[in-house]
């Protein structure tokens, strides 16, 4: 029986997709919709981005299975820049691409002069309110990402009085300022933060030193511009009751075990509200452990619902210490008997994996044989080597394979 009080309106789940290989894992697990980098104009300049050939296979793959792809344009620009947009637009517009992500009043008219693309506003942009939402209507934009200052309530005033689609970010690394509008990594590092080359200076350790303005306070070093990590899983139905059209995952230069992983979270939950109108407390539980095990900073809902406070500050020293890491991906089921595995990282018997399907809990795989494809006995695997490992019926291809360093 279907119950009527479910809400009819499902937001998309949009992921980043870092390079080609991220956009297929993202797809495949889950995500409505993806966004990508080319080469240039972007702010993602340390990413691996998109060759002209590797858009028109993510593309291409995107669209197969049903999801849709956005390409940033979103680099404030010079005019040299603007002078080699149109050649790049026309080649995205010939991709069927679904829309471009821009932040600057001279994209955006070149998107509409040499195009038919949609147009999404960057949170570069820092709208915020619905006069300046109303304008960048007008100017032709389709749909805004708007601030992470912005509330979902005030999301929701601003769709309704101007009647655009608004998109959200509801997980991954916080910027400390306002969105579009920092300059540390011009200071600290020569590099533009607003031209792709942010350096993430908000994250470095300071030192505060009171004592030379004869004050009588000890120095100290402090993080006090970092942020903690955005996570508004339990949110969702926020989300949804107030139709908020897309819900952005941060994260291009993060790895494939982030690119499946997440987006594999926020699709379940959407699909069990879709089904059933609510997330129960188990439910919410079993998805927040499968966050907890991509590498984070503590998590924060920031400013979703509240303004963010002190609470939102993430005053730890970074690490890169990863609980679990990524052992392979399937490239082969045979069925009752073998996987056949690409493998990431070393693993040996004494190792216990973890298959993660694209649907569904993750599961044990007891490694009580590893071999190559001749059928030898392996005792370690190298990166890169093909091998067999035990069967597992819930096994897809691509699927992700993982294992915890960590215990």
């Amino acid at each position: 029986m279907i119950n009527e009080a479910v809400n009819t309106f499902m937001p998309e789940i949009l992921a980043p997709a870092g390079n080609l290989s991220k956009l297929k894992t993202a797809v495949l697990y889950g995500a409505h919709a993806v966004y990508l980098g080319g080469l240039k104009f972007g702010l993602r300049a340390a990413s691996d981005n998109f060759t002209e050939n590797e858009l028109e296979e993510g593309v291409s793959f995107a669209h197969k299975h049903g999801s849709k792809v956005y390409v940033v344009l979103n680099g404030f620009l010079h005019d040299k820049d603007l002078e080699e947009l149109p050649d790049f637009i026309k080649v995205l517009d010939f991709l069927k691409v679904d829309a471009v992500i821009v932040s600057d009043l001279g994209v955006i008219e070149t998107v509409k002069k040499f195009s038919s693309i949609e147009i999404h506003l960057s949170t570069q942009a820092s709208c915020l309110n619905i006069y300046s939402a109303k304008l960048w209507k007008k100017m032709g934009v389709k749909r805004i990402v708007l601030g992470r200052e912005v509330n979902i309530y005030d999301a929701s005033k601003i769709k309704k009085a101007v009647d655009i689609e608004i998109e959200m970010f509801i997980h991954g690394s916080m910027c400390m300022a306002y969105s579009g509008n920092c300059v540390i990594s011009n200071y600290t590092q020569g590099r533009d933060s607003n031209r792709g080359g942010c350096a993430h200076s908000c994250r470095f350790e300071y030192k505060m030193e009171y004592s030379k303005n004869n004050l009588d306070i000890e120095d100290k070093n402090s993080f006090f511009m970092s942020s903690k990590d955005l996570s508004g899983i339990e949110l969702l139905p926020l989300f949804i009751e107030n139709e908020i059209d897309s819900l952005k995952v941060e994260g291009r230069m993060k790895g494939p075990h982030y690119a499946g992983t997440i987006p594999k979270v926020y699709r379940e939950a959407l699909d069990t509200y879709k089904e059933t109108g609510s997330l129960s407390k188990d439910d919410l539980k079993q998805w927040q452990m499968e966050l907890n095990k991509i590498t984070h900073r503590d998590y924060t809902i920031a400013s979703l619902k509240d303004k963010a406070d002190q609470n939102s500050i993430y005053d730890k020293r970074e690490h890169e210490e990863k609980e679990y890491i990524i052992s392979g991906v399937v490239l082969d089921v045979i069925k009752d008997e073998y996987i056949i595995l690409e493998v990431r990282s070393a693993f040996h018997p004494l190792d216990e994996l973890e298959l993660i399907p694209f649907k569904g809990n993750s599961e044990l795989i007891k490694l009580d044989f590893i071999t190559d494809i001749n059928d030898e006995e392996i005792q370690r695997t190298r990166p890169g080597m093909l091998v067999k490992i035990p069967y597992n019926k819930n096994a897809q291809r691509w699927n992700m394979v993982r294992m915890r360093v960590l215990q």
